[in-house]
């Protein structure tokens, strides 16, 4: 991605640390975060410093990377399991985490007891990880530019770009890709609250490639339908199931719904590690619920009645009723043929 006029990766490995671009303090300030230890990688899991299912698992395998170059001599094999553990359970609903986290461990593991071999591999195995993904959303904005028509108006939700995954992105990715074709395009950016990763991360990088956007509030999308302003919805997607159902940032399920009764086009963009094999639907997945201070403050400032409770689910599961077709590297499938045509 560009930002500032140069080339950037959302999550690296430099200089035997991970480093990651910090995307809570965008869009006001761009900084860049190190670590050195997988729990301090946890807990950046956690607060949200990386975030979007392809980063975060991009980000647990470098987390694992780390582990294994930390691990006692004598405790090797426990050090990575509890590793494991402990990033796994920092975001429960993106499976990329999983995948990235077992990946590396499992391929770690092989190569005891010979430990010295076994770092090096955890580090090669995290890099061929990050860059897999890295590929993974260009060839999804390839197979994505497709379907996009000139002189689209494009709603997006969330951020599915270059800083939800290690380069490019998947609704972005598309996006992106449409613009340097040279298509005429527009893009309706959800705010997405209550963390406003549309109208801080997916505004940001849009403004930085110069494509054409405005941010709206979420409950806009609606007018915008009304008035026959959208022709086509492209979100990402933290889990893609067996049966083409998907999870995804709270507030896309509105949004395909919206797209179905307009009879809009719904399209979802997922890279493969995203899809859940052993998930058979919806229902199957576990829905983190996040602090009731996202919705209560921002920041210091207090913005709702302090006496009243909160719920707050991060996500929300979109039916492959709703869902058009699901933009991958291998091609755009209808949601119920997805996971296995990405198979064969």
């Amino acid at each position: 991605m560009i930002i500032n006029n140069a080339e950037y990766r959302s999550v690296w490995w430099e200089h035997g640390r991970l480093r990651l671009i910090d995307q809570n303090k965008l869009p006001f300030e761009f900084a860049i975060a190190e670590f050195t230890d997988c729990r301090t990688v946890s807990d950046a899991i956690r607060d949200m410093t990386v975030r979007g299912a392809p980063a975060i698992g991009a980000a647990g395998a470098f987390g694992m990377a780390l582990a294994a170059q930390n691990a006692p001599d004598d405790k090797f094999r426990s050090h990575l399991r509890n590793a494991h553990d402990n990033l796994i359970s920092a975001r429960p609903t993106a499976v990329d985490l999983v995948n990235g986290v077992n990946h590396v461990y499992e391929q770690t593991l092989k190569f005891i007891p010979d430990l010295q071999h076994a770092r090096k591999v955890a580090i090669l195995v995290a890099q061929e990880f990050a860059n897999r993904s890295a590929e993974d959303c260009r060839q999804i904005g390839l197979a994505g530019n497709e379907i996009v028509p000139d002189k689209a108006r494009i709603l997006t939700h969330c951020n599915a770009g270059a800083l939800a995954t290690v380069d490019w992105g998947t609704a972005l990715g598309v996006i992106r890709t449409a613009h340097r074709k040279g298509k005429e395009i527009f893009v309706y950016v959800s705010e997405t609250r209550p963390r406003f990763q549309g109208a801080r991360l997916t505004a940001f990088e849009l403004e930085q490639e110069g494509i054409p956007h405005a941010i709206i509030p979420d409950d806009a999308a609606g007018y915008y339908f009304w008035k026959k302003e959208i022709d086509l919805v492209i979100t990402g997607a933290d889990r893609v199931c067996l049966n083409g159902d998907i999870a995804n940032k709270i507030g896309t399920y509105e949004k395909a719904v919206l797209a179905r009764e307009h009879k809009i086009p719904f399209y979802v963009a997922a890279p493969l590690s995203t899809f859940d094999f052993t998930c058979h639907r919806g229902a199957d997945i576990p829905i983190e619920f996040r602090s009731e201070d996202e919705l209560k403050r921002w920041g210091d400032v207090p913005i709702a009645n302090p006496g009243s409770p909160v719920l707050n689910p991060s996500f929300d599961i979109t039916p492959a009723a709703c869902i058009t077709g699901i933009i991958t590297r291998k091609g755009v499938f209808h949601p119920r043929e997805a996971a296995q045509k990405i198979q064969d």
